[in-house]
């Protein structure tokens, strides 16, 4: 099989098939004698399965696992299952997150002048420190969340110092649970300005609508990725050392 051959089940172009071998994506390929490169039905299962890997586990952990397996010995094929496990891990931890965020939304529907969190510490303004130490976050954080308008925090009026009432806990609790669930900050800034302002969660909903289908895409596309890996591991069981 020739580059070309490769390129164009896939629709990419011939020296991004080139790439791919030479970043270690693609086992090496023989030559011919005037150094053409020859490809088999084992390269083209490496590059189904590679690019199976890069909806489901992003381009970075795809080429990592690729890599892995075509580093040789015991160890290759341990670390790129451990990759791909540490990818089902990072799912269910970002749907434990949207369920989360959720829960939170449903408090703020219930009760829109609560402030969901412990109880025990008081309904009155909070520092910046107690807020961060609340989160597990930093104060640099809480600045920076300031200053790109997710946060609104009154000032006291004898010290100047910053004073986060229920609405700004609210604020802070919705904004870390977003940043977790892999949310870029201005996104993040754009859905707690629209919650703060109409005073609805309804533009909570659509972005937690948009994340949830976002989780089934990536977790079908790790079930897609899993028919294209297994055929190419088993041609490498069968490859001669």
């Amino acid at each position: 099989m020739r580059p070309v051959d490769l390129a164009r089940e896939h629709g990419i172009s011939t020296q991004a098939v080139r790439n791919y071998e030479r970043d270690g994506f693609l086992p090496p390929a023989a030559r011919t004698p005037g150094g053409y490169r020859i490809y088999t039905a084992r390269h083209a299962a490496a590059l189904r399965a590679y690019l199976a890997l890069v909806p489901a586990y992003g381009h970075h952990d795809a080429g990592r696992i690729m890599t892995a397996l075509h580093r040789g010995g015991p160890a290759g094929p341990d670390e790129a299952l451990s990759l791909i496990d540490r990818g089902h891990g990072g799912l269910l931890r970002d749907r434990d997150t949207l369920d989360a965020v959720k829960r939170a939304v449903d408090h703020l529907a219930a009760d829109p002048d609560g402030v969901p969190g412990d109880p025990a510490t008081g309904p009155g303004p909070r520092t910046i420190g107690e807020l961060a130490h609340r989160l597990g976050v930093t104060p640099a954080t809480l600045r920076t969340w300031e200053g790109l308008g997710i946060l609104t925090p009154t000032r006291d009026p004898a010290t100047g110092y910053r004073a986060y009432r229920a609405d700004d806990v609210r604020d802070a609790e919705l904004a870390h649970l977003l940043r977790r669930g892999g949310y870029p900050l201005d996104h993040m800034a754009t859905v707690v300005q629209r919650v703060r302002g109409a005073g609805s969660t309804e533009a909570l909903s659509d972005a937690l609508a948009d994340w949830q289908r976002r989780l089934t895409a990536r977790g079908r596309a790790m079930l897609d990725a899993a028919t294209r890996l297994s055929p190419y591991l088993d041609l490498l069981d069968a490859a001669p050392a």
